[in-house]
């Protein structure tokens, strides 16, 4: 399974508001400068994920974009099912649209693709964007280490 540049962005312009929370709303230029993302793209990717309900935003001068629920709230996963689909490596394990195989009954490779499946959504819905946002701080903590 690999990720597009939509599941990766949009993973890191939201990592950005919730590391920006609290301080208003946030324009989308700035995000798009802080991750080297396009902003023509960053738009396209925050209208799918304002859409979710994942984002809200407020028009005007002093307008921007904000999350729409707290950082502990969000998942990963619920980011790149928004922005990449079902998290599922083959549409026969698909937890939205399953589709039949008709060798579903006697597949062996079925039950590989369902580990697969399962386990990789364990690991995106169980770190929050606070995860990240805490795990930044740390990454900053050990720049700032001084050794004589």
């Amino acid at each position: 399974m690999k990720l597009s540049t939509k599941g990766r962005y949009g993973v890191r312009a939201m990592f950005d508001l919730a590391l920006n929370s609290g301080q208003g709303p946030i324009p989308l230029n700035n995000v798009a400068e802080r991750q080297n993302i396009s902003g023509h793209y960053l738009e396209q990717l925050i209208a799918l994920l304002k859409k979710a309900g994942l984002v809200k935003s407020v028009r005007g001068a002093q307008g921007g974009y904000f999350l729409a629920r707290d950082p502990e709230e969000i998942t990963i996963g619920d980011i790149i099912r928004v922005l990449e689909g079902p998290i599922a490596p083959v549409d026969c394990v698909n937890e939205e649209e399953m589709e039949i195989c008709e060798n579903a009954e006697y597949c062996v490779t079925r039950k590989v693709w369902t580990k697969v499946r399962d386990s990789v959504t364990d690991v995106l819905d169980s770190i929050t964007l606070a995860d990240l946002v805490k795990d930044q701080a740390k990454l900053n903590e050990k720049s700032y280490m001084f050794y004589i």
